[in-house]
C-alpha cells in the first residue's frame, strides 16, 4: 500500500501544474486599471496565469475575439517563466515587441499572412497604448498583448520551419519534445539576442532556390495589386453559378456590364471574346479551363502560389552534393554537382490524367536500347480496347504478346472479349529506334513503375506544353545525363569498388545498338518535384499548375486569405 501511495505521489508531482488546475475558470476581467507603472508588471503576471487557465478550458480563447493558436506551447513557456510578462515593461512595449510587430507587419515578404499572427488585434492595442492614456494603464490589455505576441512568435516559427500544409497530427506542434527543444528555446534565444529576425532566419530552409524565391518575393509584394477579385471555382456542377461568377469576374475587368447578373450564351461569348482580344488571346468566346485560370491569376492568387511553393521547400530534406532535379510544371530536368549546374534538359511529363508522381529516389541502373514492357494501366485503357477491335493492332505497333515463359502468343487466337481490365500476358515492344522508350532508359526504385527515358517522339520537345506522357519522364538530353552519371560514378568510387563502363563504352553500345544494363556503383539521388514558380533575375516566374496541385492547396489552406 505504501509503495502504491509513493507511485501516486510521484505521478502527481510529474504532471504539469496547469493540467491539474480546476476546469471551468471564470472569464478574466475585461478591464483592470493600475495606478502606478511600477505595479503594472506584477499585475500582468497575475493576469497571464488566469488568462492561460481560461484559454486551457476554452480551446485557446482568451476572450470572444482572440484565440491563441498554440496556447499549449504558450502555456508551457509562461509556466517555465513564472508567468512573467515578456514583451513590455512598466507600460511600455520592449524593443523586442516592436521588432515582432514589425516582422508581422512585413510577413508577406516571407510568404506569410499577417492576420495569421494577431496583426489586427495587436495593431488596435498598439494604437490604444500610444493614443489613450487610460488604456495604457489597463493591465488586461497589456496581458492580451503579451499573450498574442508570444503566440505570434510560436506560430511564425512553426510556419517558417515546416509550412502550413501539414495536418496537426503530424506537425511539430503535436510532438511533445518540440515544445522545449524548438519553440521555447528559440523564444528564449530571441530574448537573449534581442533579435527576432535572427532566430526566424535560422529556422528557414538554407536551400538556395528557396532563398532566391524569397528575395524575389519582396519585389513582387512591393508592386502587387491587393484588390480582391471574384474567384471562379472550376469545374463545378452548378452551371448557373459558374456563369454568374464568370460574369462578375468579367465585369471586374471592364468587359461586362456589372448590372447583368446572368447573361445569355450569346452575350457571355461576346464578353469573353472582348476579354480575350484585350489580352492578346485567341478570341473564341469559350469559357474553358484555360480562360478561368487566366481570370483567376490575380496578384492575390499568385501570392498564394508563391506561399505554397515556399512551404514545399520546407518539406524538402537537405539536398546531397550531387543530384538530379525534375520540376514537373516547368518541364525541365537539372543536374547539380556541388552547387554547380551541370545540365539543363527539357522533359516531357505525364498528362493530367496520367500524372507523373512526386517522389524521391536514386537512379540505380541505365539500359541502352531498352525493351519496353507496357504497364497494366496502358494495357487496360489503350491496348485492350484496340485489341477488341483488331488483333492486328499489336503487329502494327511493333508490340509482342508474351506469356510467363517468355514465349510469343498469337493475338488472333485470343478471345479478347473475355477480358475487362487485366490480361494474363505481357505486352512488350522490342528494342530499337522505334521503341517508345527511345534508345536509353534510367531506372530508379519506385512503386509507380515510372522511369526516365529517351523517346521516339523527339519532335514533342518543341512544344511549350509538355504534359503528354503516360507518367514516365522523357528526357531530351539523355546523353548528357548518362555521361554525367558515368563521370560521377567513376570519381566517387569507394576503396575496392570498380566500374565496367565509362562515357566511351556508352557511346559504343549506343552506336552498335547493343542492349546493355549498366549498374551504378554510386546511386544518384533523384527528386521529381512540383514547383509552379521560381526566381529568375530577382523576379518571380510562374508555370502552369498542370495537375491543379496549387489550386487544391489554395482552396484547402488559403481560401479566406
Amino acid at each position: 500500500m505504501k509503495r502504491i501511495l509513493l507511485i501516486y505521489i510521484f505521478f502527481i508531482l510529474t504532471i504539469p501544474a496547469h493540467l491539474l488546475s480546476c476546469k471551468n475558470h471564470t472569464p478574466p476581467a475585461k478591464k483592470e486599471i493600475v495606478k502606478k507603472p511600477e505595479e503594472m508588471d506584477d499585475k500582468i503576471s497575475d493576469n497571464i496565469k488566469s488568462f492561460l487557465q481560461y484559454a486551457d478550458d476554452n480551446n485557446g480563447k482568451i476572450d470572444d475575439s482572440i484565440k491563441l493558436y498554440l496556447y499549449h506551447i504558450v502555456y508551457s513557456f509562461y509556466e517555465q517563466n513564472d508567468y512573467h510578462n515578456l514583451w513590455s515593461k512598466k507600460e511600455h512595449w520592449s524593443p523586442l515587441a516592436d521588432s515582432m510587430f514589425q516582422f508581422i507587419e512585413k510577413s508577406k515578404y516571407y510568404g506569410l499572412y499577417e492576420n495569421d499572427y494577431h496583426f489586427k488585434n495587436l495593431s488596435l492595442l498598439r494604437k490604444k497604448f500610444i493614443e489613450d492614456t487610460l488604456a495604457r494603464k489597463d493591465a488586461v490589455l497589456w496581458t492580451k498583448a503579451d499573450l498574442m505576441l508570444s503566440d505570434a512568435f510560436m506560430k511564425t516559427i512553426k510556419d517558417l520551419k515546416e509550412g502550413r500544409m501539414l495536418h496537426d497530427s503530424i506537425s511539430i506542434i503535436s510532438k511533445k519534445e518540440y515544445a522545449d527543444s524548438f519553440f521555447i528555446i528559440n523564444l528564449k534565444t530571441a530574448v537573449d539576442l534581442n533579435s527576432i529576425v535572427t532566430v526566424f532566419n535560422k529556422v528557414e530552409p538554407s536551400n538556395n532556390d528557396y532563398q532566391l524565391l524569397k528575395d524575389a518575393l519582396k519585389n513582387f509584394v512591393d508592386s502587387m495589386d491587393t484588390t480582391r477579385h471574384v474567384y471562379i471555382y472550376y469545374p463545378q456542377k452548378d452551371s448557373l453559378n459558374l456563369i454568374k461568377t464568370l460574369q462578375q469576374r468579367l465585369s471586374e475587368t471592364g468587359v461586362a456590364d456589372k448590372n447583368v447578373l446572368l447573361p445569355d450564351s450569346i452575350l457571355l461569348s461576346q464578353e469573353i471574346k472582348k476579354f480575350q482580344s484585350n489580352n492578346k488571346l485567341k478570341p473564341d468566346g469559350k469559357a474553358t479551363g484555360k480562360l478561368i485560370a487566366i481570370l483567376n491569376s490575380t496578384d492575390v492568387e499568385k501570392f498564394k502560389r508563391i506561399a505554397i511553393t515556399l512551404d514545399r521547400y520546407k518539406r524538402l530534406p537537405v539536398l546531397p552534393a550531387s543530384y538530379v532535379w525534375v520540376n514537373l510544371p516547368a518541364f525541365y530536368l537539372k543536374v547539380w554537382d556541388h552547387d554547380s549546374l551541370i545540365l539543363v534538359s527539357k522533359v516531357i511529363v505525364g498528362k493530367p490524367t496520367t500524372r507523373t508522381p512526386v517522389l524521391t529516389s536514386r537512379i540505380t541502373d541505365m539500359v541502352s536500347y531498352p525493351q519496353w514492357t507496357i504497364p497494366a494501366s496502358i494495357i487496360k485503357n489503350d491496348i485492350l480496347p484496340a485489341l477488341k477491335k483488331d488483333p492486328g493492332y499489336l503487329e502494327r505497333k511493333g508490340f509482342s504478346l508474351v506469356d510467363s515463359k517468355g514465349e510469343s502468343v498469337d493475338p488472333y487466337t485470343v478471345n479478347w472479349e473475355r477480358y475487362k481490365k487485366e490480361i494474363p500476358w505481357k505486352v512488350q515492344q522490342g528494342s530499337g529506334d522505334d521503341n517508345a522508350l527511345g534508345i536509353f532508359k534510367f531506372n530508379f526504385n519506385n512503386p509507380f513503375n515510372v522511369y526516365l527515358h529517351d523517346t521516339n517522339q523527339r519532335y514533342l520537345f518543341k512544344n511549350s506544353f509538355r504534359a503528354l506522357s503516360h507518367g514516365c519522364v522523357r528526357v531530351q538530353d539523355w546523353q548528357g545525363l548518362a555521361y554525367f552519371i558515368a563521370r560521377n560514378d567513376s570519381l566517387n568510387l569507394a576503396e575496392g569498388q570498380k566500374i565496367s563502363y565509362n562515357e566511351d563504352s556508352i557511346k559504343t553500345w549506343v552506336n552498335n545498338k547493343s542492349r546493355k544494363r549498366i549498374m551504378l556503383q554510386n546511386k544518384l539521388p533523384l527528386y521529381i518535384q512540383y514547383y509552379t514558380c521560381e526566381a529568375k533575375n530577382k523576379e518571380v516566374i510562374f508555370y502552369d499548375d498542370i495537375y491543379s496541385e496549387d489550386k487544391f492547396y489554395a482552396e484547402k489552406y488559403f481560401a479566406n486569405k
